[in-house]
C-alpha cells in the first residue's frame, strides 16, 4: 500500500479530519450567519469606505474575512499534511530567524502553531491598512500593531517553542533555571542584556586610539588624538557623535575605527566625548549643549591648531547639534568652518521614520511637565525605545535566548556600545523633541532662536558631505538627502548600505558592504539613486578623499598634545565616557 492511502487509513488520521471538517462546518455557519447580519457579500477584494454601515459592521466584518480564510487554512493545512505531507502556503517573511528551527516546518503542531499565528498576523495587518483613517494615524497603526504582533509570536512562550523545550529536555531543566537567573539579575539592572558585558572595557579594547583630553566643561570632554604621521593636515577635524549615545562608537577597536581612520590619513582629530546627564546638569538647556558642546571644540580646536577654521563631522543627533551650531555661527557673522560633515543626520523632520510615531503632542507635553524645568531622562528609558523600533531583533530574541533557553550572550562590540546608554537633561530633550520631531522647526528660516540668535541654515555657506544608509531605521535616507535642500554648498551625497550605524562603520579594510555615487544632486531622492552608480566597499576613502580636496595643506605634526592654554587633563579615553548612567 502507498504512503497516501496509508494516511488516508490510519485510524488518527481519519479522527482529525473528521474533527477538522466539522470545526470548518461551524466556521462556515458563523461565517454565512456573520454576512447576513452585516449585510455585506462575500468579495474577496478589499473593504470600500462605503462597504460598511458603522465601526462595528467594519470590524464584524474583518473578523468574518478571518474566520473565512481561518478555515480554509485549516483545511488545506491538515490535507496537505495528514494526506499527502506538503505545506500549507503561509510563511514568514523574507529573513525572520523566529521560525528557523525545523521543527517549525515538519513537526504538524508546530507548524500549524506558527501558520496559525502568521495568519493571525495578516489579518492584523489586513485591519490596519483598511481602516479609514489619515496617513499619520496609520502609520501609528502599523507600528503598535507591529509592536503587539511581534510580541504575541509563539516563539516568545516557553510552551509554544520547540527549541526551549529541547534545551530543557536535554539539561534536565538547567537551561529554565538559568533563564530564571538571567531574568532576575536583568530585572535588577532594570534591562535586558544583549551582550557579554565582560567581555569589552573603554579603555581597554575599546576607544583605544591613544590621545589626551585637552579640555573639559561641566557636559563635555574634548579629545585631541596622537598624529601617526608626519605631516598632520593643517586645518583639524573636530568630531561630534550623538548626546544619546557614548562616542567610542567612533572608535570601537583597532581596525574597526574610523577616529582610527581618520588619524592615518593624516587629519588632525579632535572627539566630543559627552556627558551623562546626572542631577547637577540636569537644567541644562539645547543652547547649553550648543554652547558647552561643539561652539566651544570649534574654538579650542583653532587655538590649539593656531588656525581660524577647522573641519567639522556629526553624527545622527551630533549631527543635528552641529547644523545647530553651524547656524548660531552664520548668525554671527564667524566664519570658523572649512567644510561640514553630516553622518546619518536629519534637520527636515518632515518624515522621521518609525521613531517619530513615539514622539507626540500628548508625549512632549507629558515630558516637559516633568523634566521641561530641570530633571533626567533615564539612559536605559531611550534605549529601550530605541529597541522597540526593531523589536523581534533587539528585544524578544534576547528575551528568548536568555530567559526561556538559559544562554550566555555572545560579545560584540556594537551590542556593547548599545547597551552603553547616555541620560539627558530634561530641558534640552523637550526642546530637541518640540522643535525637531513634533513641530519640525529647525529647517525653517527664523522659526527658532537659538543661543539668542535666530537661525537660519540655508545661510551656513562651507562645502557639505552627507552620508546615509539605505536601511537605515532612524534617520530615513530620502530625509537625510533633503538637507542638500537646507544648508551648505558644493554638497556631495553618499549613500551607504545596509543601516544607522553599520553603514557608517564600514573600514576599507574589512571590503564589506557598498555605496552609491551620482555627482548631479539636482534631483529628487528617487531619482538620484536611480542614476547613482554602485560602488564595493566602504565609502570612508570617498570622505577622505573630498576633505583633502578642499585642504588648506599639511603641517608637522604637533610635538604634544595641548597647548599652554589647553594643558592635557588625562589619557583618552577620559572620565566622562567610562560614566554609567542610571
Amino acid at each position: 500500500m502507498d504512503d497516501d492511502s496509508s494516511k488516508a487509513s490510519d485510524p488518527s488520521s481519519s479522527y482529525l479530519l473528521s474533527l477538522m471538517q466539522a470545526g470548518q462546518q461551524s466556521v462556515k455557519q458563523f461565517d454565512d450567519a456573520l454576512a447576513l447580519a452585516v449585510g455585506v457579500g462575500k468579495n474577496e477584494g478589499g473593504l470600500s469606505p462605503n462597504a460598511v454601515s458603522s465601526p462595528v459592521a467594519f470590524v464584524a466584518e474583518m473578523q468574518r474575512r478571518y474566520f473565512l480564510h481561518l478555515s480554509r487554512f485549516w483545511s488545506d493545512a491538515f490535507t496537505h499534511i495528514l494526506a499527502l505531507g506538503g505545506h500549507a502556503p503561509v510563511e514568514p517573511a523574507r529573513g525572520d530567524k523566529r521560525f528557523k528551527d525545523e521543527a517549525w516546518r515538519d513537526a504538524p503542531y508546530y507548524e500549524l502553531l506558527k501558520k496559525t499565528y502568521l495568519l493571525g498576523s495578516k489579518q492584523m495587518n489586513d485591519f490596519v491598512e483598511q481602516a479609514q483613517v489619515d496617513e499619520k494615524l496609520k502609520l501609528q497603526l502599523r507600528f503598535y500593531a507591529r509592536q503587539f504582533i511581534d510580541a504575541m509570536s509563539p516563539s516568545n512562550f516557553p510552551a509554544t517553542n520547540p527549541e526551549v523545550i529541547r534545551a530543557a529536555i536535554k539539561s534536565r531543566s538547567a537551561s529554565l533555571v538559568s533563564g530564571m537567573q538571567n531574568f532576575v539579575e536583568d530585572v535588577q539592572k532594570g534591562r535586558i542584556t544583549r551582550v557579554d558585558e565582560a567581555a569589552f572595557e573603554v579603555g581597554g579594547n575599546l576607544a583605544v586610539t591613544p590621545g589626551s583630553v585637552i579640555f573639559e566643561n561641566e557636559l563635555i570632554q574634548l579629545i585631541e588624538y596622537t598624529p601617526v604621521t608626519p605631516n598632520v593636515e593643517k586645518t583639524p577635524l573636530v568630531m561630534v557623535p550623538p548626546c544619546i549615545n557614548k562616542y567610542y562608537l567612533l572608535d570601537l577597536g583597532k581596525g574597526n575605527s574610523l577616529v582610527e581612520y581618520a588619524v592615518a590619513q593624516g587629519h588632525h582629530v579632535f572627539l566630543i566625548s559627552w556627558r551623562s546627564a546626572v542631577p547637577e546638569i540636569g537644567h541644562l538647556t539645547w543652547d547649553d549643549y550648543l554652547s558647552l558642546g561643539p561652539l566651544k571644540a570649534i574654538d579650542v580646536a583653532r587655538e590649539i591648531a593656531g588656525v581660524d577654521k577647522v573641519h567639522a563631522l556629526g553624527f545622527c543627533v551630533g549631527g543635528i547639534i552641529l547644523s545647530c551650531a553651524s547656524g548660531v555661527l552664520a548668525a554671527r557673522g564667524e566664519d570658523k568652518l572649512s567644510t561640514m560633515t553630516l553622518l546619518t543626520t536629519m534637520v527636515d523632520f518632515s518624515d522621521t521614520g518609525d521613531i517619530g510615531l513615539l514622539i507626540d503632542d500628548a508625549h512632549v507635553a507629558l515630558r516637559e511637565a516633568t523634566i521641561g524645568n530641570g530633571g533626567i531622562l533615564p539612559g536605559k528609558e531611550l534605549a529601550f525605545t530605541f529597541g522597540t523600533l526593531r523589536a523581534n531583533d533587539l528585544i524578544w530574541r534576547y528575551v528568548v535566548d536568555s530567559y526561556l533557553k538559559g544562554a550566555s550572550p555572545d560579545a560584540f562590540d556594537l551590542l556593547y556600545w548599545d547597551s552603553d546608554s547616555v541620560s539627558l537633561p530634561g530641558p534640552m530633550y523637550c526642546w530637541y523633541t518640540r522643535n525637531a520631531y513634533l513641530e519640525n522647526n529647525i529647517k525653517d528660516r527664523g522659526k527658532t532662536t537659538q543661543c539668542g540668535v535666530p537661525i537660519d541654515l540655508s545661510a551656513v555657506k562651507v562645502p557639505l558631505y552627507i552620508l546615509a544608509s539605505r536601511e537605515d531605521h532612524i534617520v530615513p535616507w530620502k530625509s537625510a538627502f533633503r538637507s542638500k535642500d537646507i544648508m551648505g554648498t558644493s554638497q556631495r551625497f553618499v549613500l551607504a548600505a545596509s543601516g544607522h550605524v553599520a553603514g557608517v562603520i564600514n573600514p576599507p579594510a574589512k571590503n564589506k558592504r557598498s555605496h552609491w555615487l551620482r555627482d548631479d544632486l539636482d534631483c529628487d531622492a528617487t531619482d538620484w539613486l536611480a542614476g547613482a552608480k554602485e560602488q564595493p566597499g566602504s565609502w570612508w576613502p570617498d570622505w577622505d578623499a573630498w576633505m583633502k580636496h578642499h585642504s588648506s595643506g599639511t603641517v608637522a605634526g604637533p610635538a604634544q598634545a595641548g597647548s599652554a592654554m589647553y594643558p592635557i587633563i588625562e589619557p583618552a579615553p577620559g572620565r566622562y565616557v567610562k560614566m554609567k548612567s542610571n
